[in-house]
């Protein structure tokens, strides 16, 4: 649905909760305009919630909040990036990448590319010890998924003999301010090659080229979550954990009560941690034996 300009996804059935399409890519300069023009949809809309965008982690607003987080490197310079912001290990794998044959570059979106990210997609089911939900999709669908933001995103490609190894896909905001990595992906077959590296790499210089001063890679953490390897990843290669105020408005009494119980957190978020990790390890190592039982049939 759309509101007051801005596209809106509306989830949830018992409790409906809005939010921005794109959540993390766009942001709201008037939120009261967007909540009268969510008060007068035909569509019950118990919550709305949206983030404040960087820099500002001080709370702009008096709707209730609680505090998310992002993964972001400032950007002045590529330079200032590679000399200061990363460690040698990142330096290392990212110059790996080129030594091995391994060419990046800028590519519009177009059926070649589509095809290229399909057939990464539908490599393996199981990707770090879980299920991959986009293994399986038809060509179609993921055309139609990688297809959106367009007028606000690029993409880069990682080629290895003239065949796409791994991808980004780059979405600014509104005020070209900040720009998330809104899908980035490589093969498992060449990993050895390092194009995830030189993938951040080759953003950090779009962004540098593009006078956009942060790049995001979603969350830092999600939740009680502990660190991982993932984490790790993107702190080695300049990313650091920004906390910013994400508000939530209630626009119902089922919104008010909701919010007040905790109801609108996922279940998971809601467990305590101690089960929420057994929980985890149970989900990967029956990932772990179903990928070993997909290759040894291979």
């Amino acid at each position: 649905m759309k509101v007051c300009g801005h596209e809106i996804r509306v989830q949830g059935k018992l409790l409906k909760v809005a939010r921005l399409e794109g959540d993390l890519y766009h942001f709201l300069d008037n939120p009261e305009e967007m909540l009268d023009g969510l008060r007068q949809c035909e569509e019950r809309i118990d919550l709305f919630t949206f983030i404040q965008k960087l820099p500002d982690s001080t709370p702009k607003y008096s709707y209730p909040i609680e505090w998310d987080n992002v993964a972001a490197v400032p950007v002045s310079t590529y330079d200032q990036w590679w000399k200061s912001q990363i460690t040698s290990e990142a330096r290392n794998r990212a110059r790996q990448a080129e030594k091995r044959g391994v060419v990046l570059r800028v590519v519009p979106f177009d059926d070649t590319l589509a095809k290229g990210i399909w057939e990464i997609y539908n490599e393996s089911p199981i990707r770090r010890g879980r299920k991959f939900p986009h293994y399986g999709k038809n060509y179609e669908t993921v055309y139609r998924e990688a297809a959106t933001f367009l007028d606000d995103s690029a993409f880069i490609g990682a080629y290895f003999e003239d065949k796409l190894i791994g991808f980004v896909k780059i979405t600014a905001d509104q005020s070209r301010t900040q720009a998330n990595l809104m899908n980035i992906l490589s093969t498992i077959h060449h990993r050895e090659k390092a194009p995830t590296n030189a993938l951040i790499a080759h953003s950090v210089r779009y962004c540098a080229d593009n006078n956009i001063g942060y790049l995001v890679y979603q969350r830092f953490s999600y939740g009680k979550k502990k660190d991982d390897g993932i984490a790790k990843f993107k702190e080695v290669n300049g990313f650091k954990r920004f906390d910013l105020p994400r508000y939530f408005v209630p626009l119902t009494s089922v919104g008010r009560a909701a919010l007040q119980l905790g109801l609108h957190r996922k279940l998971a978020d809601r467990l305590p941690e101690s089960v929420a990790e057994k929980l985890r390890e149970l989900r990967n190592n029956w990932y772990n034996r179903k990928s070993q039982d997909i290759k040894q049939s291979a």
